[in-house]
């Protein structure tokens, strides 16, 4: 199964509850931060959600 590597690039101060809530169950706190996620529809919906904070790559 193929997993996507997710970075935090932008803060989330000033952020919704939930967009930070999001990207805590994924793992990421501090900008820098990384996480390898399963790819599959429930990772790709939280990426969508927070897509103007963090980059994906596949691997």
């Amino acid at each position: 199964m193929a997993n996507l590597k997710v970075k935090l690039v932008r803060s989330l101060n000033g952020c919704k509850k939930d967009q930070i809530a999001t990207a805590e169950s994924l793992g990421l706190r501090k900008i820098g931060s990384v996480s390898i996620q399963p790819d599959n529809a429930a990772t790709r919906g939280k990426v969508t959600k927070i897509s103007h904070l963090v980059e994906v790559t596949e691997g």
